[in-house]
C-alpha cells in the first residue's frame, strides 16, 4: 500500500525500514483499519531486550483518516507485534497521544514547508538570513548537486565525524547511511559549495518523497565566511521543491546548547513544531470491551519494499 502524502517523516518512510533490516534490525508494518475503513499505516522497529519485545514506533502512525481515539490505534499495535513473549511499545508521535506515559520530554522539529515557486519560498527567509544569502549569492561560490555514492561521501563522513567528536553531539552511524544507499530509490544528494575550485562547505540529503531530511554536513573556515551553508540550503530547498517534495526536515531545534544553529534553521522559514512525547503505550490499561477492535483492527503485514516507494 502506497504511503499518503503526509508522509515526510523518514522514519516513517519504507525505505528507513529497509536500511534498518539491512543493518540487521528487525521491523514490522501494520496497516491500521476500523472494519473496512482504511486509517493508517505504522512501521515499528522491534528489539529484544531480555524476554521482552519492545517496538519503536517513531514519527507514526501516518494517519489516512485519524481516528477519534489514537490511544487504541497504539494499543492494537503493540498487541499485533509478530515476537512471541511479553510485548511493550514506545512511541514518538507526530502529535501527542492522550492515555499514554510520558517519558521523555517532546522533540521540537524545524521543518521547511516547500513551494514550487522560488519566490514564495524567498518571501519566507528572514531578513537576515535571505541578506547572507544574497551575499554569498554574489560571493563566486560554485555549487554543485551530485548523487552521491561511495567515495563521493567518505570525505564528508570524515569531516562530519571530527565534528561530531569536537562539538558532542549524536549521529547515525555511516552504516546507516551505506544501508540508506544501498536499498532501491533515489540517491543521497550531495550539495557541494567551492571557491576556485576547491570544496569549502558540502551539505547531504535524503530523499524520501513525498518529504526530503538534512542528514548532515560540514563547513570550514572559508565557508562559514562566505555564508555557504545559507547558500547549500536554499539550492537544496528550490532542487527538492522542484521535484516535487513538500516538507524539508531540519531536525531538532536546541535552542539551549545550539542556540545559533536553531537561528540558521528558523531563518529559512523553517515552522517550529512539536512532536508528541516518547511514551510508554501501557499494557495495562483497560481499554473499552470492543474499542481495540472496532476502531483500530490491525492487519499486519510482511516486510516489503514496492516500486512506488
Amino acid at each position: 500500500m502506497a504511503l499518503p502524502d503526509t508522509a515526510c517523516a523518514m522514519q516513517q518512510a519504507w525505505r528507513y525500514g529497509a536500511a534498518v533490516q539491512a543493518m540487521g534490525g528487525a521491523v514490522h508494518r501494520a496497516e491500521i483499519w476500523d472494519g473496512g475503513r482504511f486509517l493508517g499505516l505504522a512501521q515499528v522497529l522491534v528489539r529484544r531486550a531480555g524476554p521482552l519485545r519492545l517496538g519503536w514506533l517513531s514519527r507514526g502512525p501516518v494517519w489516512h483518516d485519524r481516528p477519534g481515539d489514537a490511544r487504541a490505534a497504539l494499543h492494537a499495535l503493540r498487541r499485533a507485534l509478530p515476537q512471541p513473549g511479553p510485548r511493550l511499545l514506545l512511541s514518538m508521535s507526530e502529535d501527542r497521544v492522550p492515555g499514554v506515559l510520558p517519558l521523555v520530554t517532546p522533540v521540537c522539529m524545524a521543518e521547511v514547508a516547500l513551494a514550487p515557486e522560488p519566490a514564495t519560498m524567498r518571501a519566507r527567509l528572514h531578513q537576515k538570513w535571505r541578506n547572507r544569502l544574497v551575499r554569498a549569492e554574489a560571493s563566486g561560490l560554485k555549487v554543485t548537486v551530485t548523487a552521491a555514492s561511495g567515495a563521493d561521501m567518505d570525505w564528508l563522513l570524515a569531516l562530519d565525524g571530527a565534528q561530531a567528536r569536537a562539538r558532542g553531539y549524536r549521529r547515525l552511524p555511516p552504516a546507516f547511511l551505506a544501508a540508506w544507499t544501498a536499498c532501491k530509490g533515489p540517491p543521497p544528494y550531495l550539495f557541494t559549495a567551492r571557491l576556485k575550485g576547491d570544496p569549502v562547505a558540502a551539505m547531504l540529503f535524503l530523499d524520501h518523497a513525498p518529504g526530503a531530511t538534512y542528514h548532515l554536513g560540514w563547513n570550514g573556515p572559508q565557508g562559514r565566511a562566505l555564508s555557504a551553508h545559507h547558500l547549500l540550503l536554499w539550492r537544496a530547498m528550490r532542487y527538492f521543491a522542484r521535484n516535487t517534495r513538500r516538507r524539508l526536515d531540519l531536525g531538532a531545534l536546541d535552542t539551549v546548547t545550539a542556540p545559533g544553529l536553531a537561528r540558521f534553521k528558523l531563518g529559512t522559514g523553517a515552522q517550529a513544531r512539536w512532536l508528541g512525547p516518547t511514551a510508554l503505550v501501557p499494557p495495562w490499561r483497560r481499554e473499552r470491551p470492543c474499542a481495540v477492535n472496532e476502531t483500530a483492527a490491525m492487519l499486519a503485514a510482511p516486510f516489503s519494499v514496492t516500486d512506488d516507494h
